[in-house]
Formats: structure tokens, sequence, C-alpha cells
């Protein structure tokens, strides 16, 4: 008879609940995950009470409100607060997003908070993204070129140039390729959605002399083919990109390339 364990420090238990501002009547609760690799414990789920009142309408203004003032302990992401950075990306309401770009508003009943799903975590609502940037390195994000440099600038038409909006955009934020399966079982062999998208990037961008050898580098069974277009990462995406649309595309070169 087979017998399946969940991995050691899998299993979530109910954490600390912190006091709620008795006193004030916007009140939000908020369910935090908690883990510190520094101890032996399992991870835990915190509970917060936000006066909104006194709260930014963002998630990320609530968790700084936390970390400031209730629990300097928390330990999470963040930068540029505008949606530019990626460095916020986390689970919220089931829904992977940037905090910085997630309204309470848009929230019905208690906010849930949870680590990127499919990553190791380093701290609490910090996940270890070295796999997914090795994998984003892996396709070259960068211009090839055997042409001599120009003097002033590398030149594209505007159409060729209109042809990398809704890809250049894409923040690394990691929200697409831990919301995919495909990514959660194979993503040792599998590039994910964020590296695929940024590989069609460089492959239709017309400055670049490289195209064949990229694609070369991802006819694999399974680099590529992993994706069964079940569209999580073009849900997902909070910059409102389509990687499903760019992987398809890629697809589609291959078959053309073949003849």
């Amino acid at each position: 008879m087979a017998e399946f364990r969940l991995p050691k420090n899998s299993k979530i238990s109910r954490g600390k609940t912190w006091p709620s501002p008795n006193d004030k009547e916007n009140i939000r609760k908020f369910e935090v995950y908690r883990w510190n690799p520094d101890d032996d414990k399992n991870p835990e789920v915190d509970t917060y009470y936000i006066d909104m009142n006194t709260c930014g309408p963002m998630v990320l203004d609530a968790l700084i409100k936390i970390k400031s003032e209730i629990d300097p302990t928390l330990t999470f992401r963040r930068s540029c607060r505008e949606g530019i950075c990626g460095s916020c990306a986390m689970n919220i309401d089931g829904t992977n997003t940037l905090a910085c770009l997630c309204g309470m508003d848009d929230i019905e009943g208690d906010i849930r908070v949870y680590p990127l799903p499919h990553t190791e975590v380093i701290k609490d609502l910090v996940p270890d993204l070295t796999h997914f940037y090795a994998q984003h390195a892996a396709i070259m994000p960068w211009l090839e070129t055997e042409t001599d440099r120009p003097e002033t600038e590398w030149r594209q038409t505007i159409e060729d140039r209109e042809k990398l909006d809704g890809l250049y955009e894409c923040v690394m934020c990691a929200c697409c390729s831990t919301s995919c399966p495909s990514y959660w079982w194979n993503s040792d062999v599998y590039m994910g959605p964020a590296a695929l998208l940024n590989a069609y990037r460089w492959v239709v961008d017309s400055r670049d002399e490289a195209r064949e050898k990229r694609l070369d580098e991802l006819e694999d069974p399974f680099k590529l083919y992993r994706c069964h277009t079940i569209m999580n990462c073009t849900k997902t995406c909070p910059k409102g990109l389509n990687p499903a649309k760019a992987i398809s595309s890629l697809k589609k070169m291959m078959v053309e390339r073949r003849g």
C-alpha cells in the first residue's frame, strides 16, 4: 500500500491573534502566513486587525502598517509601490498578484495573504525565486547581434516596435509561472510562462539577430510544450499581459520553421 507524507514544515497551524482596536468601527481582518526558518515550528497563520480609516487602500499599505505598528517581525519584499519592480508578488485572496496593485475594496470578507505557491519560502511572505531567475537568464534576455554596433542606436520601424507591446512590460514578478499547474509539476524542465513570454519578446524583436538560435534552444519536449493553454497565467498577470498567447505564437513558429 502506498503511503504519502507531507514534507516537513508543510502543515499550517493557527498562529497568534493580535488584539483588535475595539474603539474603531472600520476594521478589516487579515490572516497572514508566517514561517521562520530559524525555529522548528510549522508554518502558522497569524491574525491581525487593521483600522481602515488610518490605512491606505492597497494590501501593501496594510502589510506596511502591520509591520510598522503591530508586528515588526513580519517579513515581505517591497520596493517601488507602483507595480513596476514586481517585488511584492504574493498570493492574496487565492490569486497571485502584486500587493501594491491589489485594492482591499476589491476583496470581500477577510483578507488572506500567503507567499507565491510552488516556491520554497525563505521567510514569511518571501519566496525563493533563484530557479525562476535562472530560467529567465537561460532565454538570453538581451540583444544578440553579429553586425557592428551602430554609432547611435539599434533602430526599428514603428510597426516592428509595436510587436513588443504586451511583452516588454513584464516585471518578472513570477505571478504567472507560480499559478501554472504545468510549472508546478515540471518546473525543473518546463521554462514556465514568464520565461517563455520573455523568450518570445526577444524572438520577435527586429533588432535581434539570433532568432533561429533562440528557437533551437526551445526545441525540446519539455521547455516549451508542457504548456497546455490552461490560461491561469493570463488570468493572474497583474500587468494584464497574455503569456499564453506568446507561448502559442512560439509553438506556431516552431511548426512554420519545420516547413
